[in-house]
């Protein structure tokens, strides 16, 4: 199990399983807040518990996630999406950069251009051990 908490230590998560990797992504949210992403769904492998606030981006039409931080020290903690799939699902990441470092550190980097293609763009080798400074 994986878990992460906020600077303040009011908002916790838990990751059950083997994430795979950790997704670093270029959109204009994500380069700003600097976030690290593993992924499953709200209430199966991703436990969120503690007070959150939310930001959905302004001035979109139909936005698909909204992202969770926690509302006395702001830290990210995930994103949820907006809309359940086929199955009734919430699809969610958690932001491994609130996780201990050494119970990451091995994780690979996935890379995702949120920002023009929306294309993943693979593993170049590095780790998020490579990616903490």
């Amino acid at each position: 199990m994986i878990e992460g908490t906020c600077h303040c230590g009011k908002v916790h998560w838990t990751f059950e399983g083997d994430p795979g990797g950790a997704t670093a992504c270029n959109c204009t949210l994500c380069r700003r807040y600097g976030a690290l992403w593993i992924y499953d769904y709200e209430n199966e492998c991703i436990h969120l518990t503690g007070p959150v606030a939310s930001y959905t981006r302004a001035g979109k039409e139909d936005p698909a996630l909204e992202i969770l931080f926690c509302p006395a020290c702001g830290g990210v903690a995930a994103w949820r999406g907006l809309r359940p799939d086929e199955n009734g699902r919430i699809r969610m990441a958690v932001n491994v950069r609130l996780a201990e470092p050494d119970t990451v550190a091995d994780l690979p980097i996935d890379h995702f251009d949120g920002y023009d293609t929306f294309d993943d763009l693979g593993r170049d080798g590095r780790c998020v051990r490579d990616m903490w400074f």
